[in-house]
């Protein structure tokens, strides 16, 4: 299996944060230039998953405590948002504010500052 980065974010989240408290942070995706065709149709205003790569996790447990919170039960990987997981793969669904060339400024994206982007789609 091949997977490669098709651009980063650039944002001011520079710690883990709930995807709650990011609802209205605006962020920039920069693509790289090779993949400017593939954004045509694309207009502002419209909604669309970003996939992305947790590159600061490191590990995983099948079961987990939500939000790393000890006081709540424990729980699986898969019923959580956690980056800790088998692959660590992340997706939002953002809204396109605007766009200009290779990097696209969206609202609501809950990653960290240099992420790297896998896809995205509308």
């Amino acid at each position: 299996m091949l997977v490669r980065a098709i651009g980063h974010v650039e944002s001011g989240i520079d710690a883990a944060a709930p995807a709650e408290s990011v609802a209205s942070i605006e962020s920039r995706i920069v693509l790289d230039p090779s993949m400017v065709d593939g954004l045509l149709g694309l207009k502002p205003g419209r909604r669309m998953t970003v996939v992305y790569w947790f590159h600061r996790s490191v590990g995983y447990e099948l079961l987990q405590h939500p939000r790393g919170d000890r006081n709540r039960p424990k729980r699986g990987v898969f019923a959580l948002r956690s980056p800790h997981r088998p692959n660590p793969i992340g997706i939002t669904r953002v809204q396109l504010v605007s766009l200009k060339k290779n990097v696209l400024l969206v609202r609501g994206l809950d990653a960290m500052n240099g992420t790297p982007i896998l896809d995205l789609k509308p």
